[in-house]
């Protein structure tokens, strides 16, 4: 564990953003228990994370970023951006900001599948802000590990070049919920709302009780992931099965 403070006496988390989120921070700051503090960063968004190109301003940035956090005293970092941490291996990018900061990492991509395999759900609908093309790259990444994407719609953010994905954090919570009533295909186990930029925290118990099945969401799985990984008991009130295994 890292050196001890005032607010992260029990632990401080690092947190990477995109410098258009201001979802991820705001959500993890309400549901952090007493004694764990956050602290931030951004970089720009990465959505290309398949070209080798594209794979390297990625870490770069990364780097960069990681390099500003560790000298916090930190217990763990996370990069908490869903479409720039969908990679195989899905822990490979965790892996080099660790090997960066020799702190323990997390990244969203692999923290919902880790989530996702946690609870035991093994096919999903998903919901998200995105448009075709990274909805099926999401859909893709989860298929290839292991679990079955039985429906997939988004919001359509991206369509139109990735200026508009700042406008993402823009969407009311009645609209994600809508959204993923509508998305769920009563033969999938599980449901999936994907990125840290979309509010789902308050809305995820809710959707348990009326769908009957676990959820998922990124800035939910991520904390999940974040808190685990420094040693922290990730048990929280108000954010569905998942941290109350």
């Amino acid at each position: 564990m890292g050196q001890r403070s005032t607010y992260g006496w029990r632990g401080k988390l690092g947190l990477i953003v995109p410098t258009t989120n201001t979802v991820n921070e705001a959500e993890w700051n309400m549901a952090a228990p007493d004694g764990v503090s956050i602290h931030g960063a951004r970089i720009v968004l990465h959505t290309d994370v398949t070209s080798e190109a594209g794979k390297a301003s990625s870490k770069e940035d990364l780097r960069q970023a990681v390099n500003s956090l560790a000298p916090a005293g930190l217990d763990a970092i996370a990069y908490g951006c869903t479409a720039g941490s969908l990679m195989t291996p899905r822990h490979g990018l965790a892996d080099f900001m660790t090997e960066v900061c020799d702190l323990p990492c997390v990244t969203a991509g692999a923290a919902i599948v880790d989530a996702l395999l946690s609870l035991e759900v093994t096919s999903v609908s998903v919901a998200t802000p995105y448009d075709k093309s990274l909805n099926n790259h999401e859909a893709e990444f989860l298929n290839s590990q292991g679990i079955r994407v039985r429906a997939i719609e988004g919001l359509g953010f991206g369509a139109n070049g990735p200026h508009e994905y700042a406008l993402m954090h823009k969407v009311p919570r009645r609209d994600v919920l809508e959204l993923a009533r509508r998305v769920d295909d009563p033969g999938a186990n599980g449901l999936l709302i994907s990125c840290t930029d979309l509010p789902t925290f308050g809305i995820i118990e809710e959707l348990e009780q009326t769908l009957g099945k676990a959820v998922v969401t990124s800035s939910q799985a991520t904390l999940w992931a974040a808190m685990s990984a420094a040693g922290l008991n990730p048990a929280l009130p108000g954010l569905g099965r998942l941290l109350r295994q």
